[in-house]
């Protein structure tokens, strides 16, 4: 089924695929045709005595030649035309796909095997396409018409190809599957080397600070190793393939030129002539030559067939999130509701619930804080508002509609989220921001960033808002990033803005000056803020507090100190010393 859904990707290279078998089956006619003018040159000509049935059948060989060379350029161009376009076209379609999987489907496929999908199964399949339309249809081919014609010319010397053919198949049979699997086995540990580096070169600041090079690249070690044991064990079988097809190409000439031989001197030249002896020798090596190249595209075929699958499983996978048949096109207002909802990751492979029945009714324009331990389920709840997840049961509402019924991309430009890790792109600064708003001029720009608190340092930078951006954003610190973030969010001018703890690495001092201008500036904008400090929340309008998935409590600052235990002890901690939730929850 691998191969059936990756050739659905030929497309607008079919033409091309075509080509070039055709081309591969007129310089294989020509190549025949060539043996069979050596011997009329030979017999007719050399023997003979006549030079103009040699220069006659010498430029018929020429012609030949020139058509079979042309042939082998064109199968050689336009199989490349085809094999690189499915690679192009394979990649492209993966990675369409792949930007419209929700995070639970994400999840089903580490990053290490999508990069390993895009990269060497492509080449793999690559490889194997380009073979399979010049080798798998030129190989049959030679074999068939050599065959044909060594028949033709004698069909007594003629069936010892048939013995030699026999043998071969018969080895290749018990060589071959041995390979094969071993091949099947080698592709997926990959992933494990890809995973081993892009751990290691996205960490190398964590790596090095702790002073893991030496494991590290010990772990690398081992994931090469075991790719290589595989590869051995594979190559090693392969290798008793060639002299066992060298042994037999010999011995079949051999047979070939003392039979031949013999029939030439015991019948006077009448019974075989000479230049039918050379052609039959010509023959014999282009036979056991194709056969030694369709066992090398059969081992292709199943070295990629591995990769095949694992490309139709990225090019299969659909997005568990879709728009329904007439999906919601406005958001009317930044209200939300949360009504029975309970949350389960991987619920059809029986994962047990996250968040249990939460009812929330939270109005357009209303500030709410959301407090809780480490894996009380904060971040899974406001997920579910820009549906990144889906609910297990009930139903999440935004503006008065079921988040279902809304066009994706609706909902998630209404819903601006500033995830809880903080994700930067190479470019510059100002391109960042544009993420929020592709169209956004620089006063735009200026005025999020004002409301982020990130202006005043933009402004101190070299080149300001065309500052160059590293990769991951290495050369902000944490808090410069999350302010970008913010920033880049609020020029979506969203109705909900959900903040996940995405002012954890600025000062107090700062945090009190976004938390001021969201209220000055977008008061009509619903915001929920996740955070471990009471005071970045403390003047919400009310306050959410989760314990292991369920509602501990939902109310304003002041009534949580009086009736919520919970509450009051983190307060007290935080009040009273430098503890956060974690330590009481």
């Amino acid at each position: 089924m691998g191969f059936k859904r990756v050739l659905q990707e030929v497309k607008e290279y079919k033409l091309a695929s075509v080509v070039t078998p055709l081309s591969m089956i007129l310089e294989v006619a020509m190549e025949m045709v060539v043996p069979y003018l050596m011997a009329s040159i030979i017999d007719d000509g050399i023997y003979a005595g006549s030079m103009p049935h040699i220069l006659k059948v010498g430029l018929w060989m020429v012609l030949a030649a020139l058509v079979g060379l042309l042939g082998g350029l064109l199968g050689s161009f336009f199989g490349a035309r085809a094999s690189a376009g499915l690679a192009k076209n394979l990649r492209k379609s993966m990675y369409e796909n792949i930007q419209t999987f929700s995070f639970a489907n994400i999840d089903r496929f580490s990053t290490a095997g999508l990069v390993t999908r895009l990269t060497t199964d492509v080449t793999n399949v690559q490889n194997a396409y380009q073979m399979m339309l010049r080798m798998a249809f030129r190989a049959p081919s030679s074999m068939i018409v050599a065959l044909c014609m060594a028949f033709y010319i004698n069909a007594r010397i003629a069936s010892i190809y048939l013995i030699a053919l026999a043998f071969l198949v018969v080895m290749m049979f018990i060589l071959l599957p041995k390979t094969s699997r071993l091949f099947s086995e080698a592709f997926p540990k990959y992933d494990a080397l890809n995973a081993s580096v892009q751990e290691n070169v996205s960490a190398i600041r964590v790596v090095k600070a702790f002073v893991r090079e030496e494991e590290q690249t010990e772990r690398f070690k081992t994931a090469s190793r075991n790719l290589y044991k595989i590869f051995v064990k594979a190559e090693n079988i392969m290798v008793v393939s060639m002299p066992l097809m060298s042994a037999t190409v010999y011995t079949t000439i051999l047979a070939i030129s003392w039979i031949g031989a013999k029939l030439i001197v015991d019948s006077g030249n009448t019974a075989l002539t000479t230049g039918e002896l050379m052609s039959l020798l010509t023959y014999c090596m282009n036979i056991l030559m194709s056969l030694m190249m369709l066992a090398m595209v059969f081992i292709m075929i199943t070295m990629s067939n591995a990769s095949a699958k694992r490309i139709a499983e990225v090019l299969n996978e659909k997005s568990d999130l879709t728009n329904p048949e007439n999906p919601v096109t406005e958001v009317r207002d930044g209200s939300v509701s949360f009504r029975n909802v309970s949350f389960a990751y991987n619920y059809k492979e029986g994962g047990k619930p996250v968040l249990r029945d939460i009812n929330l009714e939270i109005a357009s324009g209303e500030t709410i804080g959301i407090m809780g331990a480490t894996g009380s389920s904060k971040t899974s709840l406001v997920n579910l508002i820009s549906r990144l997840y889906d609910v297990t049961e009930g139903e999440v509402l935004v503006g008065g509609r079921n988040v279902k019924e809304y066009d994706l991309e609706t909902l998630r430009s209404n819903v601006s989220v500033v995830l809880q890790k903080n994700e930067l792109f190479s470019g510059t600064v100002l391109e960042n921001l544009r993420w929020g708003k592709a169209d956004a001029t620089v006063e735009e720009c200026r005025r999020a960033c004002k409301m982020a608190c990130a202006d005043e340092f933009i402004d101190r930078l070299p080149e300001g808002y065309e500052t160059r951006v590293e990769q991951g954003g290495s050369n902000f610190s944490g808090g410069q990033k999350q302010r970008l973030c913010i920033a880049r969010a609020l020029l979506k001018s969203p109705k909900v803005l959900i903040l996940d703890d995405s002012t954890s690495a600025v000062d107090t001092a700062t945090d009190a000056r976004i938390r001021k201008a969201f209220r000055e500036e977008i008061p009509g904008v619903t915001k929920l803020i996740i955070a471990q400090r009471i005071s970045s929340i403390q003047d919400a309008d009310r306050i959410l507090v989760l314990d292991e998935g369920r509602i501990a409590g939902f109310d304003t600052h002041e009534n949580l100190l009086k009736d919520n235990e919970i509450y009051r002890e983190v307060y007290e901690s935080q009040i009273g010393g430098s503890g956060d939730f974690d330590e009481v929850g």
